[in-house]
């Protein structure tokens, strides 16, 4: 009868290629687990992974042997943890990635009142614009939008993701204000160059009774990160194009105002992603469900939304700073 520990270091070592990456995530030491791996073969009598000096693969036999316990290794760990932390009481670290711009401005405000139900859960937040791969990098959960979902990821949307066209007060008292997506030709535009994908965003703009329009943004200075952007736009540098979550607070306090209000681009969704498996680790699922709770107490999927009013979500937004 194998242990758990042997499979445990098996499935690791195979989904993170490396002996070194495995003993770290499970508290052991490199030669622990490849001695894991070698009883685990010894026992099947089968050799189950390839070593080299630069990394370990997974054997044709390997890669069955995954397949067939990967669902139920995790089922049997969750519910490992779920009995001995109590369900009532979840408990250990909660490595969770969030958007840079999100992440602060509303997931962090939840984190005192999350920790005085749970306070043996251990947060471990990461603010970071990239897409993380959930599993190989160890993270329980991610938040933010456009997230490309793989095999075995889920996600959980609690607000759209809308796009809006902002610039600071002082710029737009000098200029002609557009009326129509093509006239932000006529205007300095701040545009972010994609870290993956090395190109400059385009957005289709939808409004009133359906239209639809390519926004005409000049390329005049170009940035990184939405936060990035929204600064140069404080400073009076152009036009912007953002997520209304990342500049609502700008919105209420006056720094920056909302060009063609009747428009908007659709970026998805903002979403919890999560590795799928039948038994949730009692963190994670605890965390989920207080966020999922948290956004609809707060009405952020309606504040969030750009064909509502944005005077009302403004003072949403306002009152719950």
């Amino acid at each position: 009868m194998e242990t758990l520990a042997n499979l445990e270091s098996f499935v690791k070592s195979a989904e993170l290629q490396s002996f070194s990456e495995a003993a770290r995530r499970l508290g052991l030491t490199p030669a622990a687990v490849s001695r894991n791996v070698a009883m685990l073969e010894r026992n099947l009598g089968v050799r189950l992974l390839q070593r080299s000096t630069r990394r370990i693969t997974l054997t044709e036999a390997g890669e069955r042997f995954l397949d067939s316990i990967g669902a139920s290794l995790d089922t049997l760990q969750s519910a490992i943890e779920e009995t001995s932390s109590g369900a009532a009481e979840p408990a250990g670290v909660l490595k969770v990635s969030l958007s840079p711009t999100v992440g602060p401005a509303y997931i962090l405000p939840l984190l005192p009142e999350f920790l005085r139900r749970y306070p043996r859960v251990r947060p471990e937040w990461h603010f970071e614009i990239r897409q993380v791969d959930l599993v190989r990098e160890g993270y329980d959960l991610a938040i933010g939008g456009g997230f490309e979902l793989t095999p075995g990821i889920v996600a959980r949307a609690i607000a759209p993701a809308h796009i809006v066209a902002v610039a600071s007060p002082a710029y737009t008292r000098d200029v002609a204000l557009p009326a129509h997506p093509d006239d932000l030709r006529n205007l300095r535009g701040v545009v972010m160059r994609g870290t993956a994908t090395g190109r400059i965003r385009k957005w289709t703009l939808q409004g009133p009774n359906g239209d639809k329009a390519t926004a005409a943004i000049n390329e005049d200075i170009v940035m990184n990160d939405p936060a990035s952007m929204r600064d140069a736009a404080r400073l009076g540098l152009g036009v912007a194009m953002l997520a209304l979550p990342d500049v609502l607070p700008d919105l209420a306090d006056g720094r920056l105002v909302r060009l063609l209000p009747e428009w908007h681009a659709d970026a998805g969704t903002i979403s919890l992603y999560y590795a799928s498996r039948r038994l949730l680790p009692g963190k994670t699922r605890v965390f989920i469900d207080f966020v999922i709770e948290e956004f609809r107490q707060l009405s952020y999927a309606q504040t969030f939304d750009a064909t509502k009013d944005t005077s009302k979500a403004i003072v949403l937004a306002v009152k719950q700073r």
